[in-house]
């Protein structure tokens, strides 16, 4: 059973840039911090605090409100939760949500929400400028019913907001959200959720699940991070997968010398040629330190930013069909330039040993991982060829 009081406490520290409250107000140089600590530590009892400070100069005011809210989700004894009846709140020394104006520029917004039995900590940082005011509030929800069968017996939601703004301009650290830690409700994908079974095929199998999307997968598995290094025992990349290619803008290559069946003379440098569309080439990034670590992108044409590889393999003759060892080619090379006339090439300045070769290129983003379009059927992004040296 939980308590059946929800005590909501904000503190709100101010600095002013003046020995009086009166005074006119001062530039404010330094960054404003705002953290929020939401956390339900015991099941009979619940306490959320906020604390938001904004520094600038000397004097300080402090104001301090607490209510008394209403009741929480009360447990039945099937282990179903009902709805408790709640009561109006009591106000000691002010209201329930209190403001404050500083001298200071400030637009935070961090919503914190945790079960019954966990706790979580939220900080967010704003920026600072001249003469403009910040304002926090908590609010502070009580018990919620169970959704979906789950055992949810209760949830926690808090949220602080500081805003400000100036005379000559305002500014938001919420503006740039990818400097955040935390997820951005906008972007949860809610179809993550579904393991895709609601109407089986023969053969298929349900997906992973998530509700955070998978932000913190690596975690479930014994994998060092891939950090941007070639882990060569493997690893767990974080990044998103990023911009999809449209099925108009999907890369298409193909090898104009060799050709396929082509017959070439032994050792003697030659040049690959190959022509290709929908892919900006000339893109790569360090791949010792940046190697998947970010999303594909695409350009204002929609076509994906990156480069291609060419790759050649020995074979045992031109009809062997047993399998290839991956970790060991010919010949292989990153073409970092931009095509000429829809066309790279790669230069093979020491030419092949007599032999029969597969050669195969390997389209990939800026950060070399293999390009992602936006179905399934498609032909293929990347050619293959085979060709004889003798």
């Amino acid at each position: 059973m939980f308590s059946k009081q929800l005590i909501s406490t904000l503190t709100l520290l101010v600095f002013v840039a003046s020995s009086a409250l009166a005074a006119p107000p001062l530039s404010c140089p330094a960054a404003s911090t705002v953290t929020v600590v939401a956390s339900s530590a015991a099941v009979s009892n619940i306490a959320v605090s906020s604390s938001a400070v904004i520094s600038s100069a000397a004097a300080s005011a402090t104001s301090t409100s607490s209510s008394k809210g209403g009741k929480g989700s009360k447990e039945s004894k099937d282990g179903k939760d009902k709805d408790g009846k709640g009561k109006g709140g009591k106000n000691k020394g002010g209201n329930s949500s209190a403001s404050a104006s500083a001298v200071a520029s400030s637009t935070d917004s961090i919503f914190v929400s945790a079960s019954a039995t966990d706790s979580i900590a939220a900080s967010a940082t704003g920026v600072s400028s001249s003469a403009a005011s910040a304002t926090a509030s908590l609010v502070v929800g009580g018990g919620e019913k169970g959704v979906g069968g789950s055992s949810l017996t209760s949830s926690v939601v808090a949220s602080a907001t500081a805003s400000a703004s100036s005379g000559a301009a305002s500014g938001s650290a919420t503006d740039d959200q990818q400097a955040a830690t935390t997820l951005n409700p906008a972007v949860i994908a809610t179809g993550f959720a579904s393991d895709g079974q609601q109407v089986p095929t023969a053969g298929q199998v349900p997906s992973l699940t998530s509700t955070n999307n998978f932000i913190n997968f690596c975690l479930t598995v014994n994998k060092p991070i891939t950090n941007g290094q070639q882990i060569k025992t493997g690893s767990c990349n974080p990044a998103p997968i990023g911009v999809i290619a449209a099925t108009t803008n999907m890369p298409s290559s193909k090898f104009q010398f060799p050709k396929n069946n082509d017959t070439i003379p032994a050792n003697q440098a030659f040049t690959i040629k190959m022509a290709i569309n929908n892919l900006e080439t000339g893109n790569f990034v360090n791949a010792n330190s940046n190697y998947y670590s970010a999303p594909q992108q695409v350009n204002a044409q929609g076509n994906i930013i990156g480069h291609s590889h060419v790759v050649i393999e020995l074979l045992d003759s031109l009809s062997q069909t047993t399998l290839t060892d991956p970790n060991k080619f010919a010949f292989f090379k990153g073409i970092n330039g931009a095509a000429v006339n829809g066309v790279v090439t790669a230069d093979v300045t020491a030419g092949l040993p007599a032999g029969a070769y597969r050669m195969a290129s390997i389209n990939a983003a800026a950060n070399h991982q293999p390009v992602l379009v936006a179905v399934a059927q498609h032909g293929s992004l990347d050619d293959m060829v085979y060709f004889t040296v003798q």
